[in-house]
């Protein structure tokens, strides 16, 4: 069977419309339909229902659908499995939130490394609803992200959280913190959130990013005062930057994510773990 039937497929039960899968994937609304009728007719059954009002799943369809995932997942791990380099026992494929990647992976990799040296890895620094996507596929084998995006598919567990400090080369105060010289950070929809409700009076700053290293390149090249990891808050504080010291302290879970079939395999465990420890 052709991977990309059932791509086309599961692509299809979740948008419900052929034209948006069409877009999706890049391919002709004739192609999209050519290769669901391939794949009704390989399995024997009618796994769509069209109308007016729409495309649906048939009650085959529905039956079918995790298992066109879990074979997905299985193709793409097999395509990775038998592309191990040489000297290596495993190839771990790890996402990290491109937040993180920076300042962290630097000593995540060491513990890796120290506690699985008979594993190769490669890092891919990306955000949290491409990485699900990623383990969803059989692309990445384990991530550490913000933002969960629930999939019955997809384990995830808290491994701790990051800190960000507000900084500032204007004033070391709150009060004289205004929006047109502020940098408004979102770097997860729930961090988002919460500094709009713990600083309202700069929620409507001019400039809102979404990646605290830009916050730093927008900081030393027009001045001004936002929100950044509290490592790097301190490296700037080195260097003439100001702590603006009663702005509240923001908190960022940290999650470890990877598909549910990895959710007791010891590799998996062991990583998450390590990450914990880090951010302990």
């Amino acid at each position: 069977m052709q991977i990309e039937l059932l791509d086309t497929f599961l692509d299809l039960a979740e948008t419900r419309s052929f034209h948006r899968t069409s877009d999706r994937l890049g391919i002709t609304q004739s192609t999209v339909s050519s290769r669901v009728t391939a794949l009704e007719q390989a399995v024997g059954s009618r796994l769509f229902d069209r109308s007016r009002a729409g495309t649906d799943l048939t009650a085959e369809g529905k039956r079918f659908e995790p298992h066109a995932r879990a074979l997905r997942h299985e193709w793409n791990e097999a395509r990775r499995r038998i592309q191990i380099p040489q000297g290596a026992a495993h190839l771990v494929r790890l996402g990290i939130q491109n937040d993180l990647a920076a300042l962290y992976l630097g000593d995540w990799m060491t513990g890796f490394r120290q506690a699985l040296p008979e594993a190769a890895f490669y890092i891919e620094p990306d955000y949290s609803n491409q990485m699900c996507a990623d383990l969803l596929t059989g692309i990445l084998d384990f991530a550490v992200m913000f933002s969960p995006k629930p999939h019955p598919d997809l384990h995830f567990e808290s491994v701790g959280d990051v800190a960000y400090r507000m900084v500032s080369t204007d004033t070391g105060r709150l009060a004289e913190v205004t929006p047109e010289r502020f940098v408004f950070a979102h770097f997860s929809p729930a961090f988002e959130e919460m500094h709009r409700q713990l600083t309202p009076g700069l929620a409507g700053a001019a400039v809102s990013v979404g990646q605290s290293a830009s916050v730093v390149s927008l900081l030393m090249a027009m001045g001004g005062s936002g929100y950044v990891l509290e490592k790097t808050a301190e490296a700037l504080t080195a260097g003439g930057f100001r702590l603006v010291a009663d702005a509240p302290v923001l908190r960022q879970p940290v999650f470890a994510a990877l598909h549910i079939r990895h959710r007791i395999a010891p590799l998996h465990r062991r990583l998450a773990q390590l990450v914990a420890r880090h951010l302990a």
